[in-house]
């Protein structure tokens, strides 16, 4: 018990240290690559704690070393723009002016599910409210909203608020969303017709469909 009270000890001071030395990016800024950092550090400890055939000396030297490889690695990315996107990534837009960017989502594998619920945090609950979206080497997604769709209150324009709807999805990846279809009271017949009227035959085409607040529906095709 001993022994396991003095690896356990040890292993968290190395690690406590070797985290702040690594700086706070590691957790403002999380990249794949800070990400495997601290998965790697933390099976370095995980195996000197509970392995008592790992000597302290060689699992102190590993995590040192992977800590001295992963300074040297940043250093040269802050020389280096190359190396930065290498071992970082790039941001990516994936909405240009309302368009949602199909190959640029399939590009970053991310689906039109996690793209409009990125765009709810951010406040945004219709693609046509936003200029840009930018999905961030950290996964994250910033958003530009367009011109004049910045939050105004009632009280700021001086008139008595009336009923607000939620933008809701219709038609994601070209199927259709029946469980909100039915929640606000359209058939599926209705939608089709909807989109005979624009000139859509099949609803396959459709890379994505909301009805909006004010009932209107809009509609992007694919390219």
């Amino acid at each position: 018990m001993l022994d396991t009270f003095l690896r356990t000890v040890i292993g968290f001071v190395v690690l406590l240290t070797l985290t702040r030395l690594l700086g706070k990016k590691q957790l403002s800024q999380l990249t794949v690559f800070t990400y495997i950092t601290g998965i790697a550090l933390g099976s370095m400890v995980s195996e000197m704690v509970l392995q008592k055939d790992v000597r302290l000396i060689d699992g102190i030297t590993a995590m040192i070393l992977w800590s001295l490889m992963v300074f040297i690695i940043e250093w040269v990315s802050l020389k280096n723009a190359t190396a930065r996107v290498l071992m970082d990534g790039e941001p990516t837009i994936v909405i240009k002016k309302g368009l949602i960017l199909e190959k640029a989502l399939k590009k970053q594998r991310l689906n039109l599910d996690d793209l409009t619920m990125q765009l709810r945090l951010n406040q945004v609950f219709s693609v046509t409210d936003v200029e840009y979206a930018i999905l961030e080497p950290n996964g994250a997604i910033t958003v530009m909203k367009k011109s004049g769709k910045s939050p105004l209150t009632k009280e700021d324009m001086q008139v008595s608020p009336g009923p607000v709807g939620m933008p809701s999805e219709l038609i994601t990846d070209g199927k259709i969303v029946a469980k909100n279809l039915e929640e606000l009271g359209v058939s599926q017949q209705q939608l089709r017709d909807e989109l005979q009227r624009q000139g859509i035959v099949d609803v396959k085409n459709v890379l994505y469909a909301e009805l909006q607040a004010d009932r209107s529906l809009y509609i992007q095709q694919r390219v």
